[in-house]
């Protein structure tokens, strides 16, 4: 025996279906003209999708199954307006919200660069990633910060694929930003731990700049300061290294994510080698090479420079430095302190004055 329905409960019925806005539903394409794709909703109706919310690039074939959001359940005509790209645009941003809560790491393209970082598109929602979120295999290290080199360097990364995690997102303030470095911050630390100080690691000189030079190691970032590029005072570290030299450095400080390394310390020091033989009370020759207002530096060879401090000029304390040396002048000077464990030379011109040199 059939059930007899009720006009209360036909109602009710109907109210199940009845749309609202912000709904995410699913239809057949009904027909497809120029500017607006009509939609077969099913029980709650049919409705349009115009051409501009349909999507840059999407291909719709009659009967084919769409996802759609509701932007007006119902216009004057009876029928719902429709939106795919807004559709799309929701289901969206619950993959990010669910990325972005599992910490997943996943693969971008970025499709745009300006000198702040890269522009990123993922499931039709633009995102961002700052230059200081990308990893030191990327991160575009140049001298002076030159504006030109930076965009140069980042828009070599358009089109690239890219490992990153989701930094935030933020539906409400339509807000989505990547990083790279967060993508491989597991494996660093794993890289990390068997690091230590004292290693001696191979890298790939990324970029020099004036206090020194930036290496890659294996995926870490690396710092050799411009003291530790060589035993020679450094003036100008794109003398001694360039982008893309391959070097080998000790290890000599690990921060907490970067390396402190050394070149300098892979070699020798020649300052000790050279000083072997100098005695405290000897006679020596050298050529001034600054003058300061305590006092003049004056180079004994090529890896020495010893100091000849404004007592040790004359025996008037009113000695002025500049008054007495001229800059690439040669004298003879006195040894009178060899300091080796602080590399520094004590000279006295005084002394050696009437002396001659055994």
């Amino acid at each position: 025996m059939s059930k007899t329905v009720t006009m209360d409960e036909l109602l009710a019925s109907s109210d199940t279906q009845q749309l609202k806005t912000g709904d995410v539903v699913e239809g057949l394409v009904l027909s497809i003209k120029k500017h607006e794709t009509w939609i077969d909703l099913g029980p709650p109706g049919i409705g349009v999708v115009m051409r501009r919310e349909i999507g840059y690039g999407t291909k719709l074939d009659k009967d084919q199954k769409v996802t759609v959001s509701v932007i007006e359940p119902e216009m004057d005509e009876g029928y719902a307006l429709l939106s795919m790209k807004r559709a799309a645009k929701d289901r969206g941003w619950d993959e990010l919200e669910r990325i972005n809560e599992s910490k997943e790491t996943i693969e971008v393209f970025p499709y745009d660069a300006n000198r702040g970082g890269l522009l990123i598109e993922m499931d039709g929602i633009r995102g961002f990633m700052p230059v200081s979120q990308l990893s030191a295999d990327n991160y575009p290290r140049v001298s002076g910060a030159d504006k030109d080199e930076i965009m140069q360097k980042l828009t070599s990364l358009v089109k690239k694929p890219l490992k990153v995690r989701i930094l935030d997102v933020s539906r409400k303030e339509n807000k989505l930003i990547f990083s790279e470095k967060e993508a491989i911050k597991d494996d660093m630390q794993a890289r990390f731990s068997e690091l230590s100080v004292g290693d001696e690691v191979e890298g790939i000189i990324t970029g020099v700049i004036d206090f020194g030079a930036f290496v890659n190691v294996d995926g870490i970032e690396g710092l050799i300061h411009i003291s530790e590029i060589s035993w020679e005072r450094v003036e100008d570290p794109k003398k001694y290294v360039k982008t893309g030299d391959k070097v080998k450095a000790k290890i000599i400080a690990i921060d907490k994510d970067r390396l402190s390394l050394s070149l300098k310390q892979t070699q020798e020091d020649p300052w000790l080698s050279e000083v072997k033989d100098l005695k405290k009370g000897s006679l020596i020759e050298g050529h001034v090479t600054r003058i300061t207002p305590f006092g003049a530096f004056v180079q004994l060879s090529s890896a020495v420079e010893a100091l000849v401090h404004v007592s040790e000029m004359g025996n008037d304390d009113s000695t002025d430095p500049e008054k007495v040396f001229k800059v690439n002048e040669i004298k003879q000077f006195k040894v009178i302190d060899i300091d080796k464990d602080a590399r520094k030379i004590a000279l006295s011109l005084k002394e050696a004055k009437g002396k001659k040199k055994k």
